[in-house]
């Protein structure tokens, strides 16, 4: 499982840096159009709808859970069993939310098919990109975080919460002091 792990972290991350190194130079593309030849107005487009698949994308399977920005006072000063049960809740309401909310928002993304982009076309048809394809990397979001908090609810059940960084870096030192000094 840790292979398959490791390369599908691999895979997300070469995915998003692509998108990244594309918005990079359209970008450099749209420079060298205004000051030396005709605007192109699908470059901006573009670059927004990259942007928004950077986000979701890399939301969904690449920032870890340690990575998430957390008002977390109340929870690091709660002892580990209130600590679990405080995580559970957590974990329920979010997947709650995310499934609560999963069919409006697909009804809503599958109507944007009948609006197209303004200027970005397929370059294989020549057709206007439906709105659809643009914004259902958010399904892929919902879908994507809602079983990442199904798997950590699991793992906190089985387990009991994460640990705190200050439990981590205690840990860490606990390791150090036991190996001995190194030479």
């Amino acid at each position: 499982m840790t292979k398959f792990t490791k390369w599908f972290n691999n895979l997300t991350e070469a995915i998003a840096a692509g998108m990244l190194a594309a918005i990079f130079l359209v970008f450099m593309l749209q420079i060298v159009l205004r000051y030396f030849f005709t605007p192109a107005g699908w470059t901006l487009e573009f670059i927004g709808i990259l942007w928004v698949w950077v986000i979701f994308f890399s939301c969904a399977f690449i920032v870890r859970e340690q990575d998430q920005v957390r008002f977390d006072i109340l929870y690091l000063a709660a002892p580990r069993k209130v600590r679990q049960i405080m995580s559970i809740i957590a974990a329920l309401a979010i997947i709650g939310g995310m499934v609560y909310a999963f069919m409006p928002t697909w009804e809503y993304i599958d109507w944007m098919k009948i609006r197209k982009t303004a200027t970005v076309r397929n370059p294989f048809t020549g057709n206007k990109i439906p709105m659809r394809d643009v914004f259902v990397i958010y399904s892929v979001f919902m879908i994507a975080v809602s079983v990442r908090y199904a798997w950590q609810l699991i793992t906190i059940t089985k387990y009991g919460p994460p640990k705190t960084e200050l439990e981590v870096v205690l840990e860490a030192s606990e390791n150090d002091d036991e190996e001995g000094p190194k030479s």
